[in-house]
């Protein structure tokens, strides 16, 4: 009996400190996302102040009534370069997914960040598109919504693993009528595409939030701190994206253009 109630409390005791464990993993993540957050929406605002003007004399192009491109603005929003502009922060999330294994974890950490200022370019057209207000307000319900779907994804007991292969999937098809829809430019498409992604991201932040708990309690007794170190980085990457595209797909329906 003495050894049982031994075995007991070593058992207890291991429970508990996982769970400490994972307390401390999770805010790893939350807080290395939120500063990613952060960078992004300083550097889109910072971009996308250098890149319009409200003096004529320093125009290159009108896009309102009372706002202008700057030289910068047009090389990054008129010319080729937008492609580029576009499509670097996917190439930066398949190379840190890739190369994850070579780096540090303080290296990984600084690629995220770097990621995260490139999205923040890649994104500062919304400037000039919707008004600051509906940006904002937008941002709190996304906000909101992404606390409620993440805390849902680690506190259920249901198993979400069916779920990711389902909505992968749906994030493929979703990439392809996006691109599909630079062509064609259907507004009716659009908001389709808009409605489904909000959906498709919402089921995301729940999983992605499971996953990285249910990855952390599996090799919790590794004791490779550098390895749960490019967990955690990994882990903010997954659930910046589904935060960045739940906003971006949210204010293409709800925003209020300029």
């Amino acid at each position: 009996m003495a050894q049982f109630g031994t075995a007991q409390s070593h058992v207890g005791a291991i429970s508990a400190e996982i769970d400490a464990g994972l307390r401390a993993h999770m805010n790893k993540v939350y807080g290395t996302m939120s500063v990613g957050l952060l960078i992004t929406a300083l550097a889109a605002w910072a971009i996308a102040g250098l890149a319009t003007t409200t003096d004529p004399a320093l125009a290159v192009a009108q896009i309102s009534d009372s706002k202008y491109l700057t030289s910068l603005g047009a090389t990054i929003y008129t010319s080729a370069l937008r492609w580029v502009i576009m499509f670097a922060p996917l190439a930066f999330v398949f190379g840190l997914s890739a190369g994850i294994g070579r780096l540090s974890a303080a290296s990984a950490q600084l690629v995220f960040y770097a990621f995260a200022a490139v999205m923040g370019l890649s994104i500062s057209s919304i400037f000039l598109i919707y008004t600051s207000a509906s940006i904002v307000q937008v941002f709190l319900i996304t906000a909101v919504a992404f606390a409620g779907l993440s805390l849902y994804g680690y506190t259920t007991k249901r198993n979400l693993s069916a779920m990711g292969t389902f909505l992968m999937m749906g994030v493929i098809g979703l990439f392809v009528a996006m691109i599909v829809n630079l062509f064609l430019q259907s507004g009716v498409l659009q908001l389709a595409i808009s409605a489904i992604g909000v959906l498709i991201f919402a089921g995301l932040t729940a999983f992605d939030t499971q996953n990285i708990k249910n990855t952390y309690i599996a090799h919790a007794q590794s004791g490779d701190s550098e390895w749960l170190g490019k967990a955690a980085i990994m882990g903010a990457l997954s659930l910046y994206l589904d935060f960045i595209n739940m906003f971006m797909f949210l204010l293409h329906l709800f925003g209020n253009r300029e």
